[in-house]
């Protein structure tokens, strides 16, 4: 299995790095990997002028999955905007064709006491938001800032989605919930946006296909507002590119730490680029205190969507689930009666636990 690291900036090198350690310790139990790093995003800049090289891109294509750190810092703000570190994520995950983005949220037990809401409302929280991340606003053309006719600055974005990029990403949300408890919630704006209209229909037709699943429909404020009052309602939530971003953030903050959110990018034949939800953080870069369970989750995940390691997958998250039982928390989860410990620490004891 070849996978390519990006590290990226800020703390990615740093949480990327225990990510490794664990590759490595489960590779000494046998598992085939190959493991080459490349820079991206501001290093990638750093390195050749551009957030994503030429070698960068090609090891990623040659790879079998791809584990990325994070991008962004601000000492890139005033590039130009085709050079800046973000530019980078969003050229390879064109290139790579990845379109299916899965951001699973997942309450811990013993992190109860670090989400915002009541213990009685996320209790148990477990779910899943299948993203599509290639099309809708972000993409569709024509997009511009331009001088209208009455004299005025004008900005213009144009959502967009065609019947086939709702079908396949409708695909994975159904093959996640397969997987899962068996329900997909897809989440739009149907009643205002012709683009909605299109997205419930091609969804309601998906369905046909996968009548193991229980469906239904949820208007994008409704769900906002559900994620806070009834989170455990939800099992899989498929939604479009802009309603994702700010579902997936919200539910983050569910779990009481971004830290610990893992994340997959998916093309259709279910090659992934893995990482954390969070960014680079460059406030804390270097001091050592970044949270690497969400990287390492995304290691999990890696072996479970990509490589269908199911046993190695478990395997992660389990050494994850122990290391928390055992009281162990980087900063962003501590609380009183927990022992903070720093990003490698944290990384080692993944590792222990694995054993």
């Amino acid at each position: 299995m070849k996978i390519a690291v990006l590290p990226g900036d800020g703390i990615g090198a740093e949480v990327t790095a225990e990510a490794v350690k664990v590759l490595e310790r489960l590779a000494r139990d046998g598992l085939a990997v190959e493991i080459e790093e490349a820079p991206i995003g501001g290093a990638g800049y750093d390195h050749a002028g551009d957030p994503l090289p030429e070698d960068t891109l090609r090891l990623a294509q040659a790879a079998d999955a791809v584990l990325l750190g994070a991008v962004g810092g601000p000492q890139y703000e005033a590039l130009p905007r085709p050079l800046r570190p973000e530019q980078g994520l969003l050229r390879i995950r064109k290139e790579l064709k990845l379109f299916a983005n899965l951001r699973p949220a997942k309450l811990y037990p013993e992190l109860v006491s670090s989400s915002t809401l009541r213990p009685e409302v996320v209790m148990g929280l477990d779910l899943m938001i299948v993203r599509e991340l290639t099309g809708d606003v972000y993409f569709g053309e024509p997009r511009a800032i331009h001088t209208n006719a009455g004299g005025e600055r004008e900005g213009v974005n144009t959502m967009r989605y065609s019947e086939s990029e709702i079908a396949r990403v409708a695909h994975s949300g159904f093959r996640a919930a397969m997987k899962r408890r068996r329900h997909l919630c897809s989440v739009d704006k149907a009643n205002v946006l012709e683009t909605s209209e299109l997205w419930r229909t091609v969804v309601t037709e998906i369905h046909r296909e996968y009548p193991e699943v229980s469906l239904s429909h949820m208007y994008v404020d409704n769900a906002a507002m559900q994620l806070v009052r009834n989170p455990r309602q939800f099992d899989v939530i498929l939604t479009g590119n802009i309603f994702g971003d700010i579902l997936s953030d919200e539910a983050s903050m569910l779990t009481g730490s971004i830290g610990m959110l893992p994340s997959a990018s998916l093309d259709a034949a279910g090659k992934g680029m893995y990482e954390p939800i969070h960014g680079s953080a460059p406030d804390i870069a270097g001091r050592g205190i970044a949270n690497p369970l969400a990287t390492i989750l995304s290691v999990a995940m890696m072996l479970r969507h990509t490589f269908s390691d199911v046993a190695a997958a478990d395997r992660v998250e389990r050494a994850v689930e122990r290391v928390l039982a055992h009281g162990l928390r980087t900063a962003d989860i501590y609380v009183e009666g927990t022992r903070r410990v720093a990003t490698a620490e944290m990384g080692d004891a993944v590792v222990a636990a694995l054993e």
